[in-house]
């Protein structure tokens, strides 16, 4: 009866193709810049070295994006400076005796499920901002570009309540916001029932 339901769902998913948590994330992610710093390698040397990358991007970066009005706007001034920031990541990479190459890019890519403070983003195609350190095989660190949540405490990788909730739904519709929202819910349910989506999804591909 289970691996019967089991099928059942499965078929129903692979042939609509398409369902409600993934029109909301294609929705959300076009309102999304996600940023990503990609480590050479879980050494802790590397996983060290990533966040004094991020540490110095931010502090650049911040200034320039911190007053944005739209997407259109973040994804310009990201674009301007891209140069610039691949010199700061450069440049700290000297400085810490290393001589990995970097690459720095503003692209499209497919991510798991990510909680992030009170946001937990469920698992799809998202723009991005990304610096990758040497052969990118490390453990990465990711937040928002826009809306800005990357410059909030950052030093703890956590986001104040009222400070996310404001920037959030000042890009979402409210039924997005509920719905990327975990403060309201079980945080560790809502993270399940994205990734059982998530293997439903996988199922129906390689079925196809």
């Amino acid at each position: 009866m289970i691996l019967f339901s089991i099928l059942l769902c499965v078929g129903i998913l692979c042939g609509m193709g398409i369902d409600k948590n993934n029109i909301s994330q294609k929705e959300i992610s076009k309102k999304l810049i996600r940023f990503h710093v990609l480590a050479n390698s879980d050494s802790t040397e590397d996983q060290a070295l990533k966040l004094k990358v991020r540490d110095e991007v931010l502090d650049y970066i911040y200034p320039k994006l911190k007053n944005s009005k739209n997407i259109e706007e973040s994804r310009g001034i990201i674009q301007q400076e891209d140069k610039e920031i691949k010199k700061i990541a450069e440049r700290v990479i000297k400085e810490k005796g290393y001589n990995y190459n970097i690459s720095t890019m503003l692209s499209h890519e497919n991510f798991p499920v990510k909680s992030y403070g009170n946001i937990t983003l469920p698992q799809g195609n998202y723009e991005a901002y990304r610096i990758i350190i040497g052969k990118g095989e490390g453990h990465n660190w990711w937040c928002v570009m826009f809306p800005p949540l990357c410059f909030t405490d950052i030093t703890k990788g956590e986001v104040a309540y009222t400070e996310t909730e404001r920037d959030m739904k000042q890009v979402l519709t409210p039924e997005e916001y509920k719905f990327v929202n975990n403060t309201n819910k079980d945080k560790n349910n809502l993270v399940v029932k994205f990734k059982v989506v998530e293997v439903l999804k996988n199922i129906c591909k390689k079925s196809k």
